[in-house]
């Protein structure tokens, strides 16, 4: 038996294309809510812990990284949740998803060595969240995400050279450049396709 290959009409041409323009919208939208959220809780996070150093008695200002276990409940679910109504999913999501899964496994494992050594985290971890942020900005094809992973290595320099007490300021920063920015730029630009 031969394999016959249907010819596609117009219309069902038409309707593929389509369907991949929405699902690209789903995926902006999933990458600006993850970058909006991450972006203001980090921020949030370093900063608080940059001012109990800087200016309390607290023993242990490492401690408000602990709010980052909920939010990744909050981030896992709101993946989930809105996973589920994509009935297909690209090999583009499949390579996001992947990317962001290695970074995370990569984060654990420095935190559990450079916990081990006494060292501060901050250079090391915008180091690594360059790359997912580098490549997702190729995947969503939007550069504003590219320079966004750029940035994070630049301040990863920064953050070596200006040493632990300034170079906490750089997670901050990172956050604003890397994450906010891009993030509202990603759902403005979401807005204005919808229209």
């Amino acid at each position: 038996m031969e394999n016959e290959e249907k010819v596609m009409t117009g219309e069902e041409s038409l309707k593929i294309i389509t369907d991949m323009i929405s699902r690209t919208k789903t995926n902006i939208r999933q990458g600006s809510f993850h970058l909006i959220f991450w972006g203001w809780l980090i921020l949030f996070c370093s900063l608080t812990q940059f001012l109990l150093f800087k200016f309390s008695s607290f023993h242990a200002p490492w401690y408000i990284w602990l709010l980052a276990i909920p939010g990744c409940f909050v981030s896992v679910i709101y993946g989930f949740v809105n996973g589920k109504k994509e009935h297909v999913h690209t090999y583009a999501d499949r390579i996001f998803l992947m990317t962001w899964m290695g970074f995370i496994v990569v984060t654990l494992i420095l935190c559990v060595f450079l916990h081990e050594q006494g060292q501060l985290m901050s250079q090391f971890i915008l180091l690594t969240v360059g790359f997912p942020t580098f490549v997702s900005g190729f995947i969503l094809k939007f550069r504003p995400l590219v320079l966004g992973g750029i940035a994070f290595w630049v301040l990863s320099l920064v953050a070596y050279f200006v040493g632990p007490s300034l170079g906490q300021l750089a997670t901050p920063v990172g956050m604003l450049v890397g994450y906010l920015i891009p993030g509202y730029l990603l759902r403005r630009k979401e807005s204005h396709d919808a229209v």
